[in-house]
């Protein structure tokens, strides 16, 4: 019998891609400076004059800010067909997915860098810090207000672990005015079910929420893969004055994701027959928690200064038993699966940042500073049974898999605990240099302190590392629609990610990038179009390699990463939407050493893993008067290698998508999405060389919004 619950009857009516109600969509309240303001349920329009508060804390525009920036609000993300946070983000230009069950189905690739430990997510602002390169949350785009990227090096913003990009995620926020209500029923290919609220409002004159509540299931196109996920999200907004509000939020996340590690290749070809089989064991697990409360107070507390502070708490719970390895033994004509895995995440984070920004003069020029800090205190526990010794060999037939069970000779138990401090000083400065130039400045001075049990043998490791990163940048108003800019940052991530080094990697240094990245950015025909460009250089040092004489690990490694981003916004004449970007990245190792087999392998000059050079997103979309509105989109991602000696590679794909949604009624639209249209397989990620994740065949999705 299928696992997954039964939505509501309902939710087999026909509905929508798009947004209920366009113009239901609401603005956010601008993170900087802060104030009360609240605005009402207009459709928030971003473009180049929107402030960004990923790129800066300064509340600048996309135009203001020396850097590649882009925004998606709530309604691109559903009318692009989005499933995930990360289906939106890879429409933004140069992000590519990367993800597997073993990180949550999360991973990304910016700028020739990948992973968590080199592109940070955000929620609302806040971090989290990722745990042995795992990170659950968020993932459903149905409680996103908007997705705010910067790309390049970015830890002089949020800290160690930004090199690639930033992907602030911003929730939906209480609105004042009259209570709205938006219900979707959905259903789609594979039993897949939907079943979405969103209300919000005023509730008095100073008090107002917002609640999104989203249940989603279905039995997955590959075999055994059935899945169930339950997103909330609460907040409520005190306005105490014109000047002063409180809002407490608490955001809640369980999943139980499809379970698919992957397909595996039979003499190192893929079989389009196996596209459908599952692996994996018969108990296996895969299951996620998460808990995000914050209690955020905005002060303006004249007209010159604001102040703005957020506690958090976050809480993640993460449990995996599967077995994770599957590959071709010629001579038996069978697959040996292996690699069985049981682990158990426990974390727990508290947290705090404050900020000031203060409205000045600095040497007789307009100034605008901001200066904050934040603390962190993390508790990252895992279970598991390490050291992952399979009991012999479980062969089985590719094409009529055994499920079997889990077997290990290792028994899962409590292995390691660690609590992480880390306390942080930042500042950043916009100086009105002309009436055109402008000069834009941040710092942040870090101290990690990294405190590790071993509780197997009860050994204690600890280590503190400190970091500082600035960066500088200079932006020239061609005009008020048209700027240049050119900026110099710095960067740091370890060499794993921070709260989970193991006491051999926390006696390595924090990896050190600097980039110079030179764009330009502009808005033309009166706001109906706008494109930019961006060229950058990284340079990343301090990584680790195989000394060949020792064959200990040692930091001396380097990488380099150079790339041109471009995209192009565009409002044509009988209701035209056109939306393009590409990028192009040159990434490779100029020295890194690896030792295989024992013997060290040079892998100077080759490309790093899960780093395509040409990507590229298009999305078309026309409406048919008041009524309907189609769209048309189509995904490139090039070829990329899967290890790091560039002698296995997964291919690259295009992939288009499409829907059309129709407003029946003034409360009521339908609709009907497409995804992989003319059902292209396609490798989604590579799991291993050997084990790609395939991506989804053709499906459909039909919902129903009903807005009152």
């Amino acid at each position: 019998m299928s696992r997954i619950f039964k939505l509501h009857p309902l939710a087999a009516c026909l509905a929508v891609t798009f947004p209920a109600l366009a113009d239901e969509q609401h603005s956010t309240v601008l993170a900087l400076p802060s104030t009360a303001v609240t605005d009402t349920r207009d459709e928030q329009h971003i473009d180049l004059t929107t402030p960004t508060p990923a790129g800066s804390r300064l509340n600048l525009s996309a135009l203001e800010t020396p850097a590649s920036t882009s925004s998606l609000s709530a309604a691109e993300i559903e009318q692009r067909n989005n499933l995930t946070v990360q289906d939106a983000v890879t429409r933004s230009p140069g992000i590519t997915f990367i993800g597997s069950p073993g990180d949550g189905g999360t991973g990304l690739s910016a700028r020739g860098f990948t992973g968590h430990g080199s592109v940070m997510t955000l929620f609302d602002g806040a971090r989290l810090y990722t745990g042995a390169g795992t990170q659950t949350f968020p993932v459903d785009p149905w409680m996103v207000e908007r997705i705010d990227v910067i790309r390049g090096p970015a830890s002089v913003l949020y800290g160690e672990g930004a090199t690639g990009a930033v992907i602030n995620v911003v929730p939906k926020k209480p609105f004042a005015g009259d209570i709205h209500n938006h219900l979707r029923l959905g259903y789609g290919s594979w039993d897949r079910q939907q079943l979405g609220l969103d209300s919000g409002g005023s509730l008095s004159e100073r008090l107002s929420y917002r609640l999104t509540l989203n249940q989603q299931a279905g039995n997955g196109w590959v075999d055994r893969t059935d899945s169930r996920s339950l997103a909330l999200s609460a907040a409520l907004r005190f306005d105490a004055s014109d000047d002063l509000s409180f809002t407490l939020a608490h955001e809640r996340g369980d999943a139980e994701p499809a379970n698919y590690y992957g397909t595996p290749l039979i003499d190192g070809h893929y079989r389009s027959s196996l596209r459908n089989k599952n692996y994996n064991i018969q108990n296996d697990v895969q299951r996620y928690h998460d808990e995000w409360t914050r209690f955020t107070t905005d002060w303006a507390i004249n007209d010159q200064v604001s102040a703005s502070n957020q506690l958090y708490y976050i809480k993640s719970r993460r449990h995996w038993r599967n077995a994770e390895d599957y590959s071709w033994d010629a001579d038996r004509e069978q697959l040996l699966r292996q690699s069985y895995l049981e682990i158990k995440h426990n974390q727990e984070q508290i947290g705090d940042r404050q900020t000031f920004t203060f409205d000045h003069s600095l040497f007789g020029l307009a100034s605008k500073t901001m200066v904050g800090a934040e603390y962190n205190k993390v508790r990252f526990n895992v279970d598991s049974n390490a050291p992952y010794n399979d009991v012999g060999g479980d062969y089985i037939d590719p094409w009529q898999p055994t499920p079997g069970g889990f077997h290990s000779n290792s028994p899962t138990r409590p292995q390691t605990l660690s609590t992480t401090h880390t306390f942080a000083l930042f500042a950043e400065n916009r100086l009105q240099l002309t009436e055109r130039l402008s000069l834009v400045t941040g710092v942040r001075r870090d101290q990690n302190h990294i405190d590790r049990d071993n509780l197997i043998d009860d050994t204690r490791s600890d280590r503190s590392l400190a970091g500082g990163n600035w960066r500088a940048g200079l932006v020239y108003a061609v005009s008020d629609d048209l700027s240049l800019y050119g900026q110099y940052s710095t960067s740091e991530d370890g060499v794993n990610n921070l709260v989970s080094l193991s006491p051999t990697q926390m006696n390595y240094d924090l990896t050190e990038a600097k980039q110079t990245e030179l764009g330009l950015k502009q808005r033309f025909w009166e706001g109906r179009g706008e494109w930019t460009l961006a060229a950058f250089h990284i340079v990343k040092k301090k990584l680790l390699v195989d000394d060949p004489i020792t064959h200990e690990k040692q930091q001396a490694g380097q990488q380099t990463s150079d790339g041109l981003e471009a995209t192009l916004e565009l409002s044509l004449p009988r209701q035209w939407q056109v939306s393009a970007n590409a990028a192009v990245v040159r990434a490779k190792y100029d020295a890194f050493d690896e030792r295989v087999g024992g013997v060290p392998q040079d892998r100077a000059g080759n490309r790093p893993t899960n780093v395509p050079r040409r990507t590229a997103n298009l999305w078309l979309s026309k409406g048919f008067g008041q009524q309907v509105e189609a769209g048309l989109g189509a995904r490139y991602v090039d070829e990329r290698y899967a290890n790091t000696a560039n002698t296995q590679s997964a291919p690259g794909y295009t992939v288009v998508d499409a829907n059309i949604g129709w407003q029946v009624l003034p409360d009521v639209r339908l609709g009907l999405q497409v995804n992989n249209l003319f059902d292209r397989e396609y490798v989604a990620s590579a799991f291993s060389g050997t084990q790609w994740i395939m991506g989804a065949p053709r499906s459909y999705f039909a919902t129903v919004d009903y807005s009152f």
